[in-house]
């Protein structure tokens, strides 16, 4: 089963990089002409158009899985250098490597709290202060136990 999928991923890495070529173009460009210019010869026929619809029916529907293969590979690579950049970054939040395994409803509330980090962080004077989830947290925090004392007064901030 590896040979196989070996095999499949240098015809996919092939047929990816050859189709994505002004050459592959200029070939199905010259196979289109070719077949318009057969059309008075077969007298427009059913079959002339036939041969041209299943041809392009068939190389797009196996062209669909190679550029589906290419781009799963091409977004994992993406994935793995970003999540090295987190990583290496002492000020970046762990948090955020492998959020691609969320779900879209979880992506979408990281996105919200992601462009409210952004306000916060136009309003800002100074262009090198960090503003990151575990800052934010912290401050969330910070708000919740000020909310708190002002609900309740005769509560303590050290006592728990």
């Amino acid at each position: 089963m590896k040979k196989l999928n070996d095999l499949f991923e240098r015809m996919a890495n092939q047929i990816t990089a050859w189709t994505g070529s002004s050459p592959a173009f200029l070939t199905a460009f010259a196979i289109v002409l070719i077949w318009a210019a057969t059309g008075p010869v077969f007298g427009y026929s059913e079959t002339w158009q036939l041969v041209i619809n299943t041809g392009t029916t068939i190389i797009t529907f196996l062209m669909v899985f190679i550029i589906q293969k290419s781009q799963n590979k091409e977004s994992k690579a993406i994935q793995l250098k970003l999540n090295e950049l987190i990583a290496a970054s002492r000020l970046a939040s762990n948090r955020m490597v492998d959020i691609e395994d969320l779900t879209e409803e979880d992506l979408n509330v990281l996105h919200k709290f992601y462009q409210k980090l952004s306000d916060e962080s136009e309003k800002d004077q100074d262009i090198h202060k960090s503003h990151s989830i575990d800052a934010a947290d912290h401050m969330q925090k910070e708000k919740q136990r000020f909310q708190a004392q002002k609900e309740n007064p005769d509560r303590r901030s050290g006592e728990s």
